[in-house]
């Protein structure tokens, strides 16, 4: 396993490498000038020119690629070109309510979602499985945000019970938390019952019905256990999703997150922060993936790693 992981890791390096090329590709087709934006208006043609070049914006876009990477394996990720801070202190910072968003809202979804698909992968055809099939429907199809405004109204703007916006004391996540995992809780809730469902007609799961095994046993012995596997690996896909797709959610409650630092800085091109998000999320992503992979064996004695 410790030879699996390592080499995914090595894997990590080449694939955030090119994620990050990518993005500086991608950046340098957009119209614009960065210069001319950080410029005074009454900045004269020479002095817009001699800020490019203090930028390093007249050398070509792979140079410029290449000293950044220089810079990022001595630890600097450097220096935004607006606010002139620090993106690795912005990033310590900000990463704390986005990993804390994720974390809850990916717990409580795999809290409420494993044991409701397996109730209604067990009680299929009911009324049960029929209320909670719409349900998870219904909220697949809400808008995240349309459920942040309607909590915000309900709870906030009405009778004052959560905070509205920022962040600061726990009751500041109560909104944000079920704003983000409503839509994970649905979609893994269906996902849990199609799996154990498919698990629970299988041959070996009437053989331990045969041999007298009560269903409890039956369901979370034989079932359930059979489906974690992909139920575990849409809950890691989740909060992952979480990390670097949650900006609707961080503008609406005003969440000082990295999501909303990554689309700040792209609506004014803003390249130290644009690549050292995406970098810091790519990496947060493949750690999530690695840690899925290794708890297949913690679940799966069969899986093995070669």
């Amino acid at each position: 396993m410790l030879k699996y992981a390592l080499k995914r890791i090595l894997l990590l390096i080449p694939t955030v490498l090119g994620i990050t090329l990518f993005i500086y590709f991608i950046m340098s087709l957009v119209p614009g000038d960065p210069a001319a934006m950080l410029a005074p208006q009454e900045a004269t043609a020479e002095e817009i020119e001699a800020l490019r070049v203090s930028m390093g914006l007249d050398k070509p876009m792979l140079i410029q690629y290449l000293r950044y990477i220089w810079n990022v394996l001595q630890g600097d990720l450097g220096v935004s070109w607006f606010t002139k801070k620090s993106v690795a202190a912005e990033l310590v910072n900000r990463l704390p309510y986005t990993l804390t968003l994720g974390v809850m809202s990916t717990l409580i979804a795999s809290i409420i979602s494993i044991p409701l698909g397996t109730l209604t992968a067990v009680k299929h055809n009911t009324l049960a499985d029929y209320v909670v099939t719409f349900l998870c429907l219904f909220f697949s199809a809400m808008p995240n945000f349309w459920l942040a405004i309607l909590l915000q109204i309900n709870f906030s703007l009405n009778t004052g019970w959560l905070p509205a916006f920022g962040m600061g004391t726990p009751a500041h996540y109560v909104m944000p938390v079920i704003a983000v995992c409503a839509s994970s809780i649905a979609s893994n809730t269906r996902s849990t019952r199609t799996w154990v469902l498919d698990v629970i007609r299988s041959d070996y799961v009437r053989t331990a019905r045969a041999k007298g095994a009560n269903e409890v046993t039956v369901v979370m012995k034989h079932a359930l256990r059979n489906a974690l596997l992909p139920i575990i690996t849409g809950l890691g896909s989740s909060f992952a999703g979480v990390l670097g797709g949650s900006v609707v959610i961080e503008t609406v409650f005003a969440i000082p997150g990295v999501s909303t630092y990554l689309t700040t800085a792209v609506g004014v091109r803003d390249m130290p922060i644009i690549t050292g998000c995406i970098m810091v999320i790519s990496i947060f992503v493949g750690i999530v993936n690695l840690l899925i992979d290794l708890l297949y064996s913690v679940i799966d004695p069969r899986v093995k790693y070669e």
